[in-house]
C-alpha cells in the first residue's frame, strides 16, 4: 500500500471546473439542488422519490449525535433535503425492516463507525470489513475486559436465545459511576459490535438494539469476503459520488480513511481527475456529475452542524467561503455563534446561521447572524418552516448581531405568518 512518504504523483486533470461548478456539483450530489420528484414512495418515507431510504443510499452515511435541539441530527438531515418528513416517519424509514411479512426480516440500515457513529445503508456492511478486521487485530478499543472470552460468550449466548436486546436488557451498561465507567457486559457487546459479531440495526428511544450479525445481516452481505483494498476502493468511490467533486483530504475524511489509503485505490474508483478554480490541491469528480450540468431548484433550509454537506470544516470553507464550528462543547463565555448554530442554506450558498431552541410552542432564535439584507427573507422562510415541522406556532428572535437586519427579519416573519393565515382562511374541505 502507498505510504505517506511515497505519494503518487498528481494525476493529469481531464477538465477544469469553476468554483461555482464545484459548489453546484456538491449541492446536487448531496441532494440539495434539484427538487425531488413526487412519486408513490412508501407511506412514511417522505412522500418523495425514494424518500429517506433513498437519501441514505445517496449520502452513504448519516451521522448520529446525542444533541437534540429542534430534533436530533439524523432527523435534520432528511428534513433539509425532503422537507417536513414526520419525525416518526424518519425513524421508521431508517430502522424498520421490509418488505412486510418477509422472513427473515431484511433491515435497511445498520449503525457503525464511518465519519463518526453513523447510520449506513445495509449494502455497505461488506465495505467496513477492513475496519472490523483492524479492530479485531488491535484486541481492544477504549476498554479492556477482565475476561474477554467469557464475557463475549455470555453476550452472544444471550442474544442467540433472547435477542435483539438493549444494553439494559443484557444486564446494564454502567458500573454505577461516570458514563464512561462501563460494565463488563457493555464493554463486551460494544467490542462485538466493533468486530462484527453483533450488529445494531435499530435505535429505539435512542438506545441501541443489538442482535447477532448472522441473524440480522442478509446472507449475501454477511461474510467479510472483500479484502482491505477493495473495501477502501468502494468507500472512496462512494464518497466521491456523494460529494460530486473532492480533494484527497475530502475523500479521506468522508469515511475517516487515511490519505495514503485513498492514494492506493484512487485509480480504480472511476473518479475523474479535475482542477477546480481556487483549490490549491488536485481534485477528483464523479463522472456522472460531470456528464450533466447541475440544474434545478435550490433548497432553502437550516442545516445540522453534523450534516454531510458541511461536516468537513475545511471543505466547507473552500466551497462556500463560510467558516463554521460546532460550539456545543465550547464554554459558554467563549461561544461566538451559540450552542448548536445551524447554517442557513439559500440560493446554493451559506448566508447566515441561527442557534435555535424550543420553549413550549415557540421556536426561539437565541442567536442569529445574516450576511446581508438578501438573507432576511430566506431566514424567515427557514425559521417558519422549521417551527411548523416541530409543532411550534411562534418564532421569537432573541439576539441578532445587526439591529437593522433583526428588525427586517421580525417584519418578514410577521408577513409570513399573515400569509399563512390568509391561505388557511381561504382553504375549504
Amino acid at each position: 500500500m502507498t505510504t505517506a512518504t511515497q505519494r503518487q504523483p498528481a494525476p493529469r486533470p481531464v477538465t477544469a471546473l469553476s468554483a461555482d461548478d464545484a459548489r453546484r456539483m456538491a449541492l446536487r450530489a448531496q441532494g440539495l439542488l434539484g427538487a425531488p420528484a413526487r412519486s408513490a414512495a412508501p407511506r412514511g418515507d417522505g412522500g418523495r422519490r425514494d424518500g429517506v431510504r433513498g437519501m441514505l443510499r445517496r449520502l452513504g452515511a448519516v451521522q448520529l449525535d446525542t444533541i437534540s435541539v429542534l430534533a436530533r441530527s439524523h432527523e435534520l438531515v432528511p428534513y433539509a433535503r425532503l422537507g417536513a418528513v414526520g419525525r416518526s416517519a424518519v425513524e421508521a424509514a431508517y430502522w424498520s425492516s421490509s418488505p412486510a411479512g418477509e422472513t427473515p426480516a431484511r433491515p435497511h440500515s445498520f449503525e457503525y463507525w464511518s465519519h463518526a457513529a453513523c447510520i449506513l445503508p445495509i449494502e455497505e456492511w461488506p465495505h467496513f470489513a477492513f475496519r472490523r478486521r483492524a479492530r479485531r487485530a488491535k484486541g481492544h478499543r477504549w476498554h479492556v475486559m477482565k475476561d474477554s472470552a467469557r464475557s463475549c460468550a455470555a453476550v452472544l449466548d444471550r442474544l442467540k436465545a433472547d435477542g435483539p436486546l438493549t444494553t439494559s436488557q443484557l444486564g446494564g451498561g454502567r458500573n454505577g459511576g461516570e458514563w464512561w465507567d462501563w460494565s463488563e457486559t457493555k464493554i463486551a457487546v460494544e467490542w462485538l459490535l466493533d468486530t462484527g459479531d453483533v450488529v445494531c440495526t435499530e435505535r429505539r428511544g435512542w438506545k441501541r438494539i443489538y442482535d447477532l450479525a448472522e441473524r440480522a445481516v442478509p446472507e449475501p452481505l454477511l461474510h467479510d469476503d472483500l479484502d482491505d483494498a477493495e473495501c477502501i476502493r468502494r468507500l472512496v468511490a462512494q464518497a466521491g459520488a456523494a460529494m460530486g467533486v473532492a480533494t484527497r483530504a475530502d475523500l479521506a475524511d468522508y469515511h475517516r480513511l487515511k490519505g495514503e489509503q485513498v492514494d492506493a485505490v484512487i485509480e480504480g474508483t472511476g473518479l475523474v481527475p479535475v482542477t477546480v478554480e481556487g483549490w490549491a490541491k488536485p481534485a477528483w469528480a464523479d463522472p456522472e456529475a460531470l456528464a450533466a450540468p447541475p440544474r434545478g431548484r435550490h433548497r432553502t433550509t437550516l442545516l445540522s452542524p453534523f450534516d454531510s454537506l458541511i461536516w468537513d470544516r475545511p471543505r466547507t470553507e473552500r466551497i462556500f467561503d463560510f467558516t463554521h464550528r460546532l460550539e456545543a462543547y465550547v464554554p459558554r463565555p467563549k461561544r461566538i455563534h451559540g450552542y448548536f448554530a445551524m447554517p442557513l442554506l439559500a440560493g446554493g450558498k451559506l448566508v447566515g446561521r441561527v442557534d435555535p431552541a424550543r420553549e413550549g410552542r415557540t421556536l426561539v432564535a437565541r442567536q442569529l447572524s445574516l450576511q446581508g439584507p438578501k438573507a432576511v427573507r430566506p431566514m424567515a422562510q427557514a425559521l417558519h418552516e422549521a417551527a411548523t415541522w416541530v409543532d411550534c406556532d411562534t418564532v421569537r428572535i432573541e439576539r441578532c448581531d445587526d439591529a437593522r437586519l433583526a428588525a427586517a427579519l421580525r417584519t418578514e416573519l410577521t408577513r409570513t405568518d399573515e400569509d399563512d393565515t390568509r391561505a388557511g382562511e381561504g382553504t375549504t374541505d
